[in-house]
């Protein structure tokens, strides 16, 4: 992988390209303890690679980016400015973007503070709300202080033992690769994010692509609150996947296909 580095803190984000050199760029950014690896696990990059330039990217505290410790450096000025970073180090001005829960967060973000960078978006699984106790609801109470006293083992263990079915391997192995240290930090840092005003939302002129999975209980609302405040913007929910599984699903690699073939072709 490539790293580009954040003018504002110095920190390294690591990228690889892939896919057609001459194609429109999209890029892809993964949510929540996972890595840029997710994209082409569930089939995205297969699926995209001959038709687009696709920029994939660890988001800070992910992969193999850097992992600063403090809350601070987690603000979301700072990761949008990691993916300015990125675009700029393989100079693309304007990229079609694909995120998903964390990665669909810092895509909004990016469409608000650098407009001319973000040609169309699909968000998926993520809204523009606070995200006071978003990740908690996702894993359990308290999950930054079991990351920042037990470790990535301790919080997986935690997480296990509050499901209703178990850990598989691949994401028990993609987990316990993070900093719990850092991971902490990032997760103290989203609970006191309050999200994007209604009017920065309204004021998004851009083609998007709402999707979340029907039982989603977490994200949807928040994603459906936020496609309708977005002029001209999509709205599709994944029937029967939930937060976890809906960017896994083979009908979510489609619908990214689709939507992007549809967008590019129209000449955005």
């Amino acid at each position: 992988m490539d790293f580009a580095i954040n003018p504002d803190d110095g920190t390294r984000i690591a990228y690889t390209v892939t896919g057609a050199p001459d194609g429109p760029p999209v890029l892809l950014v993964h949510g929540s303890l996972l890595s840029h690896q997710i994209w082409r696990t569930f089939g995205y990059v297969r699926a995209l690679r001959e038709r687009y330039r696709v920029i994939l990217v660890d988001q800070r505290g992910h992969g193999r980016s850097d992992a600063p410790r403090s809350e601070d450096a987690y603000r979301m000025d700072r990761v949008t400015a990691d993916l300015v970073a990125v675009l700029d180090a393989v100079d693309v001005r304007a990229v079609h973007y694909v995120g998903y829960s964390f990665g669909g967060r810092s895509g909004l973000h990016l469409a608000v503070a650098h407009p001319d960078r973000v040609a169309s978006a699909l968000i998926g699984g993520a809204g523009a709300g606070s995200q006071r106790g978003a990740l908690d609801g996702l894993f359990f109470d308290g999950s930054a202080d079991v990351l920042a006293k037990r470790g990535m083992a301790g919080f997986v263990d935690e997480w296990a033992a509050r499901r209703r079915f178990p850990v598989d391997p691949g994401t028990r192995a993609a987990f316990l690769r993070n900093d719990s240290a850092a991971l902490a930090g990032y997760f103290r840092a989203s609970d006191a994010d309050p999200g994007l005003s209604d009017d920065a939302v309204r004021s998004l002129g851009i083609p998007m692509l709402f999707s979340v999975g029907s039982r989603d209980v977490q994200r949807i609302d928040d994603s459906r609150r936020t496609a309708a405040l977005v002029p001209g913007a999509e709205y599709v929910e994944l029937a029967g996947y939930d937060h976890a599984t809906a960017v896994a699903a083979p009908e979510a690699v489609e619908l990214t296909r689709d939507w992007l073939d549809r967008t590019t072709s129209a000449g955005t």
